[in-house]
C-alpha cells in the first residue's frame, strides 16, 4: 500500500534534514570518537541538584499543582526575574516585560524568523554560520547574504542580521568590540534587527570579556529603543534536555513574539522552567566555572594534537571559548567524502558545507571538543590527520 501524494507547501518541499542531527543517529556505537555534536559532557550535568530541584517542586501540593498546570506564555515569573538579573549583570537593562521564555534558544530563532521574514526577504549572516539558524529561517523562504555584501536600503533592505558574537558555531570566531559596534552601525543604517545568538557566551577560556551587542545597543538609551534581540539558553550550561531558553529585547517585539509562541506551543513546560530556576539560583556560576575548566583542557588538547599530527596544508585558529575548532583542508579535499572514510575508522565530525546556505566550502570541517576526553582527542585527531594526509598524498600522485 502506498501513501497518497499529498500537496505540500513550498516551504515543506524545500526543507532539509539537519546534517548534525542525522549524523548523531550514526555515532552511538561505543568505539566511535565523535567530534560531531556540540554536546555538553554528561559528567557536568548536576544530577544531584536537579533531583533536589524536583523534590522542592513537589514538596507541597500547591507548588506541585502549579508545576503540572498550564502557565502564562511569557514564562515562569521567578525564572524571568532571574534572567533579568543575569542580563543586567551583562550590561543589558532589562525588566521582566523584556523577557520571553522559549523552548531552547532554537525556538527563539524560529519565532523571530516568523516575526520578521517574508518569502524573498534577506537575512545577513556570517559565512559560515550556525546550521540551526539556517534551518529555522529557511522555513520562511528568505535569501541569505554575507555580512560584507552591499545591501539596499529602504523596502529592499535585509530584515535581520544574525550574529553569534562569542565563540561562534561553527568556526569558534569572536567578534571584537569594534566589530560589534560596526554591526550596530550597519543595522541602524539598514533599519533592521540584530539577532544576537549568545548560546556559548558563558564558555570563555581566554581573552577579554566583551559586552553583548545588546548591551552596546542599550548604552545610549533604554532597552525599548534598541534593535537587538538577544537569544540565551541554559542548554550549554545546565541542561540541554529540559529545553529552556529565552529571548530578551524591546517589549514591543517581545509581545509580538509571545503571540507567535501562543500559536506554537502555548508555553514552555512549567515544571521544566521551575526546575531550571531552582538549579540556576543554586549553582549557575559554579556550574559555568566547572564547564570552563573542563572544556579549556579539552580545547588545548585538541589544538596540541593538531599541532603535532596535522599534515601540511591544514589551517585552524585557536578559539577563545565555546566548543569548536574549525579546520580548513587543502582545496582539493572534500570533507563530506572524507567523513564517509572517517566513519569507517570510528571518527565523526561535521563537514563544513552544512554551515553555508549555498553548500560551499566543502574543504572545511567542524570539530567539537566538548564530549571527548584528552586521550580520545589524541587518538581521534591522530587518525583523522593520518586519513587527511593519505588523501592528500593520493591526490598528489594521481590515484
Amino acid at each position: 500500500m502506498t501513501l497518497p501524494e499529498f500537496h505540500l507547501s513550498s516551504r515543506a518541499q524545500s526543507m532539509k534534514a539537519s546534517e548534525i542531527r542525522e549524523l548523531l543517529k550514526l555515532v552511538g556505537r561505543p568505539s566511535m570518537i565523535s567530534f560531531a555534536g556540540g554536546i555538553p559532557d554528561p559528567a557536568l550535568l548536576s544530577v544531584g541538584l536537579f533531583q533536589e530541584a524536583w523534590r522542592q517542586v513537589f514538596a507541597g501540593p500547591s507548588i506541585a499543582r502549579e508545576a503540572l498546570q498550564y502557565s502564562t506564555t511569557e514564562g515562569y515569573l521567578p525564572l524571568r526575574q532571574w534572567i533579568v538579573a543575569h542580563m543586567r549583570q551583562r550590561g543589558v537593562p532589562a525588566d521582566v516585560d523584556n523577557v520571553l521564555i522559549t523552548s531552547g534558544s532554537q525556538q527563539a530563532l524560529d519565532l523571530i524568523g516568523k516575526l520578521l521574514l517574508d518569502p524573498g526577504s534577506t537575512v545577513l549572516s556570517a559565512r559560515p554560520t550556525y546550521l540551526g539558524a539556517l534551518q529555522s529561517f529557511s522555513a520562511c523562504e528568505p535569501q541569505f547574504s554575507g555580512l560584507d555584501t552591499p545591501q539596499p536600503t529602504g523596502s529592499g533592505a535585509p530584515r535581520l542580521i544574525y550574529l553569534v558574537p562569542d565563540f561562534a558555531n561553527p568556526d569558534g570566531a569572536t567578534m571584537s568590540r569594534a566589530a560589534r559596534h560596526q554591526a550596530l552601525d550597519q543595522a541602524r543604517a539598514l533599519n533592521t534587527v540584530i539577532v544576537e545568538d549568545a548560546a556559548y557566551s558563558a564558555l570563555r577560556y581566554d581573552g577579554e570579556e566583551l559586552p553583548p551587542i545588546a548591551a552596546l545597543d542599550a548604552a545610549s538609551g533604554s532597552i525599548e529603543s534598541t534593535r537587538t534581540l538577544y537569544c540565551g539558553t541554559f542548554s550549554k550550561t545546565l541542561s540541554p534536555g529540559l529545553r529552556v531558553g529565552w529571548v530578551c529585547g524591546p517589549a514591543a517585539l517581545i509581545r509580538k513574539l509571545t503571540l507567535l509562541k501562543q500559536g506554537a506551543d502555548l508555553h514552555t513546560a512549567t515544571i521544566n522552567q521551575m526546575v531550571i530556576h531552582h538549579v540556576a539560583s543554586a549553582d549557575y556560576d559554579a556550574q559555568v566555572a566547572r564547564a570552563r575548566a573542563l572544556y579549556r583542557v579539552r580545547r588545548d588538547a585538541m589544538l596540541a594534537a593538531l599541532e603535532h599530527h596535522a599534515p601540511a596544508g591544514l589551517h585552524w585558529k585557536k578559539p577563545e571559548g565555546g566548543m569548536f575548532v574549525w579546520l580548513t583542508l587543502p582545496d582539493h579535499l572534500d570533507a563530506g567524502l572524507l567523513l564517509q572514510q572517517a566513519m569507517r575508522q570510528d571518527i565523526a565530525f561535521v563537514p563544513g558545507a552544512a554551515f553555508h546556505s549555498d553548500g560551499s566550502c566543502r574543504n572545511t570541517m567542524r570539530l567539537s571538543f566538548s564530549l571527548c576526553d584528552e586521550a580520545q582527542i589524541e587518538v581521534g585527531i591522530f587518525k583523522l590527520c593520518s586519513l587527511i594526509g593519505q588523501q592528500s598524498m593520493a591526490r598528489a600522485v594521481g590515484v
